[in-house]
């Protein structure tokens, strides 16, 4: 029972900042070339992590 009053709250902070996020970003002019190649930069690291096992 203890644990459902602890993941409670942050389980409701979480989504708050979710939808407030979400908000900001559609009515933000955001460069999505730049955020999609940042993203892909990152995937390509994780895989080749993972692919290679060093790093």
């Amino acid at each position: 029972m203890i644990r459902f009053v602890i993941i409670l709250p942050i389980l409701l902070v979480a989504w708050l900042l979710l939808v407030k996020i979400i908000k900001d970003v559609k009515s933000a002019n955001v460069d999505w070339t730049g955020v999609t190649t940042i993203i892909g930069f990152i995937a390509i690291a994780f895989w080749l992590r993972h692919i290679t096992g060093m790093g």
